[in-house]
């Protein structure tokens, strides 16, 4: 079974709130983030406008 599926709605960890913020805040772009966190774009976009943090290039 694929990672992506066994994922699938799971909720944020605090950690992987952290590493969003901290790449984020490195200027990643949002498929870099959502691959270093194993997370789709969909949800790594819609967790970074939910805590706040601005993803620099959104495609």
């Amino acid at each position: 079974m694929s990672e992506k599926v066994a994922r699938h709605k799971q909720p944020w960890k605090p950690e992987e709130l952290q590493k969003l913020q901290t790449l984020a805040g490195k200027a990643k772009g949002l498929k870099e983030i959502a691959k270093a966190l194993n997370r789709t774009e969909e949800s790594t976009r819609d967790a970074a406008r939910q805590h706040g943090f601005a993803i620099s290039k959104l495609r």
